[in-house]
């Protein structure tokens, strides 16, 4: 019996003993990866940076080797944000080494504010009088957008390019729930405020149809008006080219203008080394945007004692700490207040890409930003989307500034409680008894109906907030809070809308933003620093390895179809009033 407990804890010694040393090995293996793609390559002459956006663009880099890692390869997967991908395009306007941009495009995972800001960036890069060029096997639409900026634009002779218009499709569960015995009741403030249309309507209200033709037709017409500029064709031909489906096939896009030639990969990367005075493709020297990143710019300046804080808050704004891709009101006000109390920080750009959240938690960082505001100058930078709880959090700031692309407003709250009652009675013959102390101790169940009392003091609550967010917006805005109320009630505009409505003051960027600051805080040298800090890398290690690391291999499971899933967990995590985007917006 000693032998056989002797041979059992030598196993267990053993397994554990392999175990720590399987995992010294993991975490140096996975460090020297990380390390690896920290050094620079040094740029040769006569180089083309080489622009593939095939992974999400969020609105900055996540240095978490574990959010993109790819478990076949075992290798992590760089993902660049909007700032890298701006930074570089930038950089290699006045790099003498770069000669010119090949971009390689098919699908582009990001909102139409997001491409926009690399389109203008795109434009930009041109005035260097340095080539772009535009190859795809097929264009969606925002591909497409985004390509028609390049000197030439190239596709595969057996290709498609996707130009129909823009729709949107709204699905609709009131008959659903009713067959299921589930009652949604819901108290919502604004006759736009759409969120909750899916429960109550099997089809769109007439408001929703109005902003959403609003909207949606404001984003095409700007998309067009860009392809126009930059293709010389005029508007009412591509709105007939779409009507009409006439882009069937690959020769009738270059005999339309659309696409200059029709050419495979070869035959372009034999015109890239002719530009690049290569005589064979083989010689092509070539760096990609995630090694371009690590390359130091040329004429770099001395490190500058001003700067400007860039706090970025993206997805669902929830109370408390979060995390990157969400806006916890903890994080994000602490972020904000460390900016504003350091006196080396002169000015401050909050990025928000945001459809809204938890009413509470806005409030958190309204506060927040209201007092940065009244310390030093705050420019409210607007990504895709920044509507509801999102626009909520900018509304003290001295300046806003968007896309016309960009998705804002949607100013309303709304607060859903659903009755299972029938459900679980009739349906499935489950029944819930309760023991309480006053008579409304279970005001929030969703076991039985409410009561009119209930009903009127959760309506007095959504009113509440309702006002609240009016007299914030008329106070940053300089508004009256008629006039917020008629532009209110929970109408979705374009950015192109809200300059015309007063809740943005101009149309530009990330860099436009942050020029606006530096003119704000009257300083010329400056250099920015980005808020909430990234954790270390070794620190991401460590919290994946603890647990984490299921949610890199959902991503990578569902790939693009991961929205959903995460929308559905954004979903589940509601709590509270909400002031929130009635859907999610996606443009194709």
């Amino acid at each position: 019996m000693k032998s056989f407990f002797k041979y059992v804890l030598a196993t267990m010694l053993g397994i554990i003993l392999s175990s720590i040393l399987l995992f010294l090995i993991l975490l140096g293996g996975i460090g020297a990866m990380v390390s690896s793609q920290d050094q620079p390559v040094k740029i040769k002459s006569n180089t083309i940076l080489h622009v593939e956006l095939e992974q999400p663009i969020m609105d900055r880099s996540n240095n978490n080797p574990f959010e993109n890692f790819d478990f076949s390869s075992f290798k992590p997967v760089v993902q660049l944000g909007l700032n890298d991908i701006l930074a570089n395009i930038k950089k290699a306007k006045s790099d003498p080494n770069i000669k010119g941009i090949y971009l390689d495009l098919t699908v582009v995972p990001a909102g139409i504010a997001t491409i926009e800001e690399i389109r203008n960036a795109l434009i930009d890069f041109k005035e260097s009088n340095k080539f772009i060029i535009s190859y795809s096997d097929t264009y969606t639409q925002p591909s497409y957008y985004l390509a028609s900026v390049a000197d030439n634009v190239y596709m595969n002779p057996e290709g498609l390019l996707m130009f129909v218009g823009l729709r949107s499709e709204v699905m609709f569960f009131k008959e659903a729930l009713n067959k299921l015995g589930i009652e949604p009741q819901i108290i919502r403030h604004g006759e736009f405020k759409s969120a909750v249309e899916p429960l109550m309507y099997k089809q769109m209200s007439k408001e929703n149809r109005l902003q959403i033709q609003t909207y949606m037709g404001s984003i095409w017409d700007h998309m067009l008006n860009g392809i126009s500029d930059k293709r010389n064709i005029n508007i009412k031909k591509l709105n007939d080219l779409a009507d009409n489906l006439t882009l069937r096939d690959a020769q009738l896009a270059v005999e339309n203008g659309l696409i200059d030639k029709l050419k495979y990969k070869d035959e372009v990367l034999a015109e890239l080394a002719e530009l690049t005075d290569k005589k064979d493709i083989k010689k092509i020297e070539s760096v990609s945007l995630p090694k371009y990143t690590k390359v130091p710019e040329h004429n770099r300046k001395s490190l500058e004692k001003n700067k400007i804080a860039v706090v970025y808050a993206s997805g669902n704004v929830i109370m408390g700490e979060g995390e990157e891709g969400t806006i916890g009101s903890d994080r994000i006000s602490r972020a904000i207040r460390k900016a504003r109390m350091d006196s080396t920080i002169k000015a401050i750009v909050f990025r928000v890409n945001s459809g809204g959240g938890s009413a509470l938690s806005s409030e958190v960082i309204w506060r927040e930003v209201k007092l940065a505001q009244e310390t030093k100058p705050v420019i409210a930078s607007l990504g895709d989307v920044a509507a509801s709880g999102g626009y909520y959090i900018v509304a003290p700031a001295q300046k806003i500034i968007a896309s016309p692309n960009t998705i804002t407003g949607s100013i309303g709250v709304f607060g859903v409680i659903p009755n299972g009652k029938e459900l679980l009675n009739d349906k499935l013959g489950v029944y819930v008894d309760v023991v309480k102390t006053n008579k409304n101790s279970d005001i929030y169940t969703i076991f039985r109906p409410m009561s009119a009392q209930e009903r009127e003091a959760i309506k007095y609550g959504v009113e509440e907030v309702y006002e609240t967010f009016i007299t914030h917006v008329a106070e940053g805005r300089d508004m009256s809070i008629e006039e917020v109320d008629a532009i209110g009630q929970g109408r979705v505009w374009s950015g192109a809308n809200a300059i015309e409505n007063g809740l943005i003051d101009g149309f530009g960027g990330l860099q436009e933003a942050i020029q606006l600051a530096a003119e704000a805080a009257d300083i010329e040298k400056y250099r920015t620093v980005d808020y909430p800090e990234l954790k270390d890398p070794f620190e991401q290690i460590m919290k994946e390895l603890q647990g984490n690391v299921k949610a890199s291999v959902i991503r990578q499971e569902l790939g693009r179809e991961y929205r959903y899933y995460n929308t559905l967990k954004n979903m589940i995590g509601m709590k509270g009033i909400q002031a929130r985007i009635p859907y999610d917006v996606e443009i194709y």
